[in-house]
């Protein structure tokens, strides 16, 4: 995996360095590299995850859990100041979960280091 600076991309380029590391599997190496230490995520209705080491570990319960992926799409990228917003599809085998496929909304907020601050997952599930 090449090293990049985040700092030295643009948003375009970060969202898609992001997004591309996803769809090839490099998820949790992705994570390490874009998410801030002090990231705030919240999903759906749910609390708020705060920091990186708890976010971590729900990128990890996930990612471990995938038995079998059928579907991972990407669909839509919007990006403003600071801002994108990312719609995914998404089918798959979880050992825990068992078979989810739903279509997923993650609107990040990205800070002047090149990392994501602030996280809002929308999932139809």
């Amino acid at each position: 995996m090449q090293k990049i600076d985040p700092k030295k991309l643009s948003l375009q380029e970060r969202v898609a360095k992001l997004n591309d590391m996803i769809l090839h599997g490099y998820i949790l190496e992705a994570f390490e590299k874009f998410y801030a230490d002090d990231i705030i995520r919240q999903e759906n209705n749910k609390a708020a995850i705060v920091g990186k080491n708890a976010c971590r570990l729900q990128e990890e319960k996930l990612v471990t859990g995938i038995t079998e992926v059928r579907t991972a799409r990407l669909k839509n990228v919007i990006i403003t100041d600071k801002i994108s917003v990312v719609e995914w599809e998404f089918d798959y085998t979880h050992e825990e979960w068992g078979n989810c496929k739903y279509s997923h909304f993650a609107a990040q907020q990205w800070n002047c280091d090149g990392q994501i601050v602030n996280e809002i997952i929308y999932n139809n599930n």
